[in-house]
This record gives structure tokens, sequence and C-alpha cells, in this order.
């Protein structure tokens, strides 16, 4: 297949809003996820190495030309190569992503040749990441890993979801316990930092608790350097534990999801990890610390919002879902709390039923394509 020009994938972390984007697959080579909806439909395929230096190289002549001055607009090439260095550029340039969903399919010796190659055009990058799955770091030979570090793979950013067997199995995750706690510890032990996700909510309302603890038994035992929070959204209509005969998924409200997230965090113990709530559709975007010297204030996040009185509760629900209140202490301000009061009032929400409507609300962004 002809090289069809530079290409960017559809998502990256947040953490990784100023880094280059650098596709070195297309799609997810799983693809089963039931509350992952993204790649559905989409065909996976892997680049050739060529290609993608081609677009380390389509970007290389486009910053040095920005760097002598050339405008933005009258750069050559296509608009998604000229938009992705300018960016870059603006940004600092301190930063590479390699795209999509796992780079581990990826041949080990093919992606130090692309890692070499970003070094080599831009010596000054101080951090080189991807996504990876569980089980392709299971089976990737230590030497391998070792290998990657060595040529500039700072980061890998897995998504664990759960540590719950049964709920890694209702969603069709394509790993087990064991295989996240192996995969894990190769990363770590590879030099590589690491990233792992928890799903909050994916439990539901039946098996919150037993999501919340059996993540957090996964998590003492990798010691990752960093855990971060994701909620889980799915469409209406999307089946989340397909052929799980009784057990189906209710999805849990706020109340829920702050038990939960309380219950993961208290039983996070002996990690020395990094916490970050840095996604929009969080509810808690205040928990942000590092273990253990944090652990106490972290826990402290959910039991604020389950002490609060129910008005005060349905404020900030609403607050944090029309991006008018972002953290608890912004119910201090009259300024931001009088227009959500306002809005309760004239949309009918009330303590009775604001899980349903934030559900619709939710809903709603989604069909829009509203991700954060």
């Amino acid at each position: 297949m002809p090289y069809a020009g530079f290409e960017q994938g559809p998502i990256r972390p947040p953490s990784e809003a100023e880094s280059l984007l650098i596709r070195v697959n297309r799609n997810c080579p799983w693809n089963r996820c039931t509350f992952c909806s993204l790649y559905k439909k989409q065909r996976f395929s892997i680049r050739p190495v060529e290609d993608v230096i081609r677009d380390i190289d389509t970007v290389y002549h486009l910053i040095k030309q920005i760097a002598q001055g050339v405008p933005p607009q009258t750069l050559p090439g296509d608009h998604q190569g000229v938009l992705a260095a300018w960016s870059w550029y603006c940004g600092g340039m301190h930063s590479v992503f390699l795209q999509d969903a796992d780079c581990l399919t990826y041949r080990p010796e093919n992606l130090v040749r692309i890692l070499h190659h970003l070094k080599e055009r831009f010596p000054g990058v101080k951090r080189i990441t991807c996504y990876a799955r569980s089980e392709s770091l299971a089976r990737t030979p230590d030497a391998a890993l070792r290998e990657l570090a060595a040529a500039g793979l700072n980061r890998i950013h897995v998504g664990m979801e759960t540590g719950s067997e049964a709920l890694l199995k209702l969603v069709q995750k394509g790993v087990d316990k064991e295989g996240q706690v192996a995969a894990g510890l190769k990363v770590k032990g590879a030099g590589i930092e690491l990233s792992e996700y928890f799903l909050a909510g994916l439990g539901g309302t039946e098996l919150s608790l037993e999501h919340a603890e059996e993540s957090a038994e996964v998590i003492n035992r990798i010691n990752p350097d960093f855990i971060r929070f994701r909620t889980l959204h799915i469409r209406e209509g999307v089946e989340l534990f397909p052929g799980s005969g009784d057990e189906k998924f209710r999805f849990a409200s706020d109340q829920v999801l702050a038990r939960e997230i309380g219950a993961f965090l208290a039983a996070l113990d002996g990690i020395t990890s990094a916490v970050r709530s840095d996604h929009g559709f969080n509810l808690f975007q205040e928990i942000n610390g590092a273990f253990p010297a944090g652990k106490e204030r972290l826990v402290a996040v959910p039991r604020r919002f389950l002490e609060l009185e129910p008005e005060e509760r349905v404020l900030f629900q609403v607050g944090k879902r029309t991006g008018r209140l972002l953290r608890l202490d912004d119910l201090k301000r009259p300024d931001q709390v009088e227009p959500v009061r306002k809005f309760c009032r004239e949309s009918g929400i009330t303590a009775a039923n604001v899980d349903e409507r934030m559900h619709e609300m939710m809903q709603d962004r989604m069909r829009r394509g509203i991700y954060g």
C-alpha cells in the first residue's frame, strides 16, 4: 500500500495534550472490550516503518521552516501534518506520543528504529510514550522492553480498567488479573514509567465494591508510577455484560461512584504512585496527589461529597456536569453556585431525579461527540 501522507489517530491521554502524535499502527488489535466503542468496525493494521519515518521527517522539515519564521498558512504539505508540526512547535516540542491503541503489537526492532529516528531528528525530546495492552506486554521479552527503554520509550499507558476477575471476563478485556500484574511488573522492571487506568463505574451498582477492592489489590502489587482515573460512559443500548445470563449492568449513581472511588483509594497501601484524575468526565478532578503522604487527603475528597447536604450534592453534580463547577471547593463561591441553582430550578432537577437527569445529559454529550 503506497504512502498516503502524514497520519494521526483519534485519541491520546490528556497528559499528552502537547505531545507530537506519531501513528505507528491503526486502531486496536483486540477491539472486543464491551465498554469501548472507539475502534468498533475499524480494521487494525500496522503501518510500515518507512511510512512512520516519513511522518517524522515531514514534521522535522516543517519545524525547520517554522523556526525560520515561515508563517504556518504558507507551509507546504497536507493540513494535518502542518497543524501537527505547528501545534507541537508552539507547545515546546518536549514529548511524543505513539499511536494508536497498542504499540507493543509492533515488532520491537522496528519500534526501536522509530525511537532512534525520533531522537536523531529531535534530540531535545524528553518523553516518548504510548498505549499498550497488558496481554501484549506480558508476551514481550524482558530484553526487548529494556531495549525500547534504552532507545527512549519513557512511559507506557495501560488500560487496567479493573482488577476484578469477574468484571474482566464480563467486559471481555482479554486478560486476567495475574496477566495485569505480570505486565505491569515487566514494564517497571524494564525501567519504563507506568500509568495504570482505573475505570470508575465499570462494575455498575452490583459489582462496585468488588471492582474497587480487587483493582486496588492489583495496583498494590504493581506499584505503578501513575494511577489515572477514568469514568465509564457508554451509549444507551450498548450491552456491557453480553452473554452473562442474569448478570445485568445497572449504572452506578454518583453516590455509588463516590463510595467506590473512596474504597479504591482507601485500599491502596504500600505504594508510591502519583494519582491523577485528569479527565473532564470525572466527578472529582481534585483527586491529585501521591502515595503514601497524600492518601488521607485523597480519600477525603469522595467522603466530603458524601457528607454534603442533599441540595449541595445536587448543585455539585449539576455544576460539574455543566462545567460551571470544577471542584468541591467551588461550592463556596456564590458567583459560581447561583447560576447552577437557577439552572436546577428552571430544569426541575432535584435530589430525587438528579442521577437520572445527569445520565441523560451525559448521553446527549456523547451523541454530540463531546468526550471531555
